[in-house]
């Protein structure tokens, strides 16, 4: 089923609709971006990460990417280091195990939640949103070139 929809500015998009059980092997997943905010009081960003979750799949996954040169540009004097082990703790946060921490007793839905809740610290995430996917492992992947690299 497909609805059309006329945007203000005049432009036809179409949406496709896809009911339970319509969707093959293709399972819903939540991502959200990791934005990094150098100074928050300006509020500029770069993105830097995705979350991936899927509940079907038990998955949570980041993968991160900090270009450098685009945050230095915003911040010449941010602390690099620091972001970078953010970001990495972030990706071990997702990935479970003894190097999660408490978090590794958490399953994959409370440790992504926890990770998208709303903060003011230099690394942010951006609001969630929703797609199919019949690996999101891949999707992450994908997502990281879309939005970040």
């Amino acid at each position: 089923m497909s609805e059309t929809h006329i945007h203000m500015a005049g432009h036809v998009t179409e949406r496709h609709i896809t009911r339970a059980g319509q969707g093959g092997d293709r399972d819903v997943f939540e991502y959200a971006l990791l934005r990094v905010v150098p100074r928050v009081e300006r509020g500029e960003c770069i993105n830097a990460g995705v979350l991936v979750y899927s509940r079907a799949r038990a998955y949570v996954g980041a993968r991160t990417h900090l270009d450098e040169a685009r945050l230095l540009a915003l911040d010449p004097e941010a602390d690099v280091a620091g972001i970078r082990a953010a970001l990495d703790a972030v990706e071990r946060h997702c990935a479970g195990g003894e190097q999660a921490g408490q978090a590794a007793r958490d399953d994959a839905g409370r440790r992504f939640r926890w990770l998208i809740a709303p903060r003011s610290t230099v690394v942010q995430p951006g609001p969630v949103h929703t797609g199919l996917t019949t690996d999101p492992a891949a999707e992450a992947e994908r997502l990281l070139d879309l939005l970040v690299r």
